[in-house]
């Protein structure tokens, strides 16, 4: 494509938009259309577009601002908050998922290297897709999507420190001992000085410039997207990859009052330049030995739909989770990232890998994507169908946290310590009434301090966990999780263990609320209706007044 052969851009965008349309229609992410677009107009297809130039500049700016946007949005506290099992998942994934991808590999006759890449690139799942998607499902705070989200959150950050490594030393093999300790020593050298240099930037230069440059918002997005590209320019220069300058650009603002506004200015100009990243990968794709290479995408292919969720199970029941959170957290793993494809093009440019390999990862991500978005958005079917035979692999301790005597005198059982139930849980332990809180994030149970409630360690989502909750004691039980599913869950399992009291629940929609009276619920909390009747009255005397 040449720089300006603006008729040829309008005619790939317009195809873009209808491959696009079709994509939703098929209820598929769009980079599995943006994808097919590079291959129709690639030299594969049509042979209108080459990748080299402005498509080629147009997808290192959208890789850029990518990174940009993680650093900018890197949230260690959601690690936190979701405990251990982040980590241990996040990293126990990567480090399976590798091992076992790179001996599928030397099985397929490859190299060791063109092996290890290929491994590593099936280790990582897109967080940009699984939050949409589970977004879309209103899953992201139940207890699965925290914890999805806090391994991708693990995994991008790795994603991150293997591209810094290859770029440092990739391109430094060979040579005797004491000049390659020279180079290793010289590489950490630069890397501490990009450090400090940056670390100077944020203290001293940039509070300063962005609290000039907030003034317009058209100038914060600009000097947003100029200091993103600037460091990644500097840190190529210096020997390390622009996608490394870049997130290092965005972790440089992710403490500044301005993040947000700066991040949710650039998604959308990010999903625009991504467009082309995407292209680019399509048109990059070779189909020479396409026997081969659907032989070892279908093997590959499988061993992410269904190798990986089954790891990240394994994993979590092993750390006492229930089998039913594993499964449906680990359908979240079950396809490849906008990471991994840019890892295996990374490859290609220091000459670990050909073209073909970058080809076969694009081909595993075309089709786990595609794949994995019907297993998440039918999550739930599916364990229906296949829950029974994996219980049996349940631990018969999974998230159970022993109950003193104290904890046993119990009045009322309260699911949920957040907003709306730590403001319910001071009201009814102020009241004298005696409240055990259950709740699934740890520091909410460490922290907490009411008078009159005790907080344990639990989910909503576990029905074995009943067991030891003191339910032939409690007058009422009380769920504030806004949750259709969840809520049906804790009632099947309230039924399922004989319990008689009262049960009241918590809907954010009228049709969730029908629902759950039609269950059998003795009480549907409305939140919103409340609050709107409070305020109706408080403004209706103060209209008076």
């Amino acid at each position: 494509m040449e720089p300006h052969d603006f008729p040829l851009v309008a005619a790939v965008l317009a195809l873009s938009a209808v491959m696009g349309l079709l994509a939703t229609l098929l209820r598929q992410p769009l980079i599995v259309a943006f994808i097919g677009v590079g291959i129709l107009v690639g030299p594969a297809g049509a042979g209108l577009v080459e990748v080299e130039g402005t498509v080629e500049l147009l997808a290192r700016l959208g890789i850029a601002v990518l990174l940009f946007l993680v650093g900018l949005r890197l949230d260690l506290h959601l690690v936190r908050t979701t405990g251990p099992i982040a980590l241990a998942t996040g990293l126990g994934q990567v480090l399976f998922t590798s091992v076992i991808g790179f001996l599928i590999g030397l099985g397929l006759g490859m190299d060791a290297v063109t092996a290890l890449y290929v491994a590593i690139a099936l280790t990582f799942s897109s967080t940009i897709i699984i939050v949409k998607l589970l977004s879309d499902k209103r899953e992201l705070e139940q207890l699965h999507g925290r914890i999805a989200v806090g391994f991708l959150i693990v995994q991008d950050i790795v994603v991150v420190l293997v591209m810094i490594a290859l770029t440092a030393f990739g391109q430094r093999v060979g040579g005797s001992g004491g000049e390659m300790a020279l180079e290793v020593a010289l590489v950490f050298a630069r890397g501490l000085g990009l450090l400090a240099g940056v670390a100077v930037l944020m203290r001293y230069v940039l509070p300063g410039l962005l609290h000039r440059a907030a003034r317009s918002q058209e100038l914060l997005v600009l000097f947003g997207m100029a200091y993103a590209v600037s460091v990644a320019a500097l840190t190529e220069w210096l020997g390390f990859s622009s996608e490394v300058g870049a997130f290092l650009a965005g972790v440089s603002l992710a403490g500044t009052p301005y993040r947000d506004a700066l991040g949710a200015r650039l998604v959308s100009l990010r999903d625009f330049l991504l467009l082309f990243f995407f292209l680019e990968l399509g048109a990059r794709l070779e189909f020479s030995d396409t026997g081969t290479q659907i032989t070892e995408a279908l093997v590959f292919s499988a061993f992410v739909l269904i190798g990986n969720p089954l790891i990240v199970i394994a994993i979590m029941t092993a750390m006492r989770y229930p089998v039913r959170v594993g499964f449906l957290a680990g359908l979240t793993v079950a396809q490849i990232s906008e990471f991994s494809l840019i890892l295996a093009a990374l490859g290609n440019s220091l000459g670990h890998i050909t073209s073909a390999t970058v080809s076969l990862v694009t081909v595993v991500g075309l089709v786990t994507i595609g794949g994995s978005t019907y297993l998440i958005l039918y999550s739930h079917r599916l364990y229906g169908r296949l829950g029974r035979r994996l219980e049996r692999f349940e631990r018969a301790d999974s998230v159970r946290t022993e109950l003193t005597g104290s904890h046993r005198d119990t009045d009322v059982i309260l699911y949920g310590l957040g907003r709306f139930g730590g403001l319910l849980a001071d009201r009814l332990g102020g009241a004298g009434h005696r409240v055990l809180a259950v709740d699934y994030d740890p520091h909410r149970v460490t922290r907490n301090d009411r008078e009159g409630v005790a907080a344990v360690f639990g989910s909503a989502e576990d029905v074995h966990f009943l067991e030891t909750l003191p339910l032939a004691r409690a007058r009422c039980v009380i769920s504030t999780i806004p949750l259709l599913e969840t809520n049906k869950v804790l009632l099947h399992g309230l039924r399922h263990h004989g319990y008689r009291g009262g049960v009241a629940v918590t809907a954010h929609s009228r049709r969730a609320a029908e629902q759950l009276r039609a269950a059998g619920v003795d009480l549907v909390i409305e939140p919103f209706d409340f609050a709107a009747s409070a305020t109706a009255e408080a403004l209706e005397a103060m209209l008076r007044g």
